[in-house]
């Protein structure tokens, strides 16, 4: 399980293979410095950290994207109908604030895509597993159930509403008026939103783990 900063404002990582993705090139640079933006492409990484300091330095806040990849899960996890694993999960992200949108595999992506070029096409795996995809733009999960390959998940999480720049509220009466948040406020939440994220998701596929294991034991 490695979750990591994928976009922050208009700056997006490069990330060919998520499931490549290791806890240490997110949380260490190349040199051994600590990876303060948790973004494994160094190169958007300091683009990230730029982009942050400029908004901090306005008094405002920066939206972005962050990506959680789960290996080595098994194929069965999830319920076809009301307990989908995909469905779980999206909960699980939507429950942590700042959350305004979750995805997995490819994504919003699928909108411009024909059948044939979305498609994952079956192949023969190697044991134990009999059947898996030559793809995986499905993010691990097919009719709501782990198909045994990565799962890969997104999550859109919105720029911090605290602000120490004036904007304009109203009183409790109703009555316009300004307001300038004191104190420390993150300018991006992305940095700390990924340990909340990852747990999260591990926390639902632990959950799922179980559900699947006490099935298979009455099964048998």
């Amino acid at each position: 399980m490695v979750g990591y900063v994928t976009q922050v404002g208009d700056v997006h990582a490069n990330i060919p293979d998520p499931g490549s993705i290791t806890l240490e090139q997110v949380e260490t640079r190349s040199d051994g410095s600590p990876n303060i933006v948790r973004c494994p492409d160094e190169v958007a990484a300091d683009r990230m950290i730029e982009l942050i300091d400029t908004v901090r330095k306005e008094q405002d806040s920066i939206g972005g994207a962050a990506e959680i990849v789960a290996t080595g899960i098994p194929a069965g996890l999830g319920e076809p109908v009301f307990d989908k694993l995909k469905a779980d999960l999206a909960k699980a992200l939507f429950s942590l604030p700042a959350v305004l949108g979750v995805e997995y595999g490819i994504g919003f992506g699928c909108t411009t895509m024909r059948g044939t070029a979305h498609n994952d096409h079956f192949i023969p795996g190697q044991p134990p597993t009999k059947i898996t995809t030559d793809s995986n733009r499905h993010g691990g999960m097919l009719g709501g159930i782990s198909t045994g390959l990565p799962i890969v998940l997104r999550a859109a999480v919105k720029p911090t509403s605290s602000l120490s720049q004036e904007q304009p509220t109203v009183t409790k009466d109703g009555e316009p008026t300004t307001i300038s948040t004191k104190g420390r406020h993150d300018p991006c939440l992305l940095p700390r939103f990924i340990p909340m994220a990852e747990a999260m998701v591990a926390i639902t596929i632990v959950d799922h783990y179980l559900r699947w294991k006490s099935q298979t034991v009455l099964d048998n």
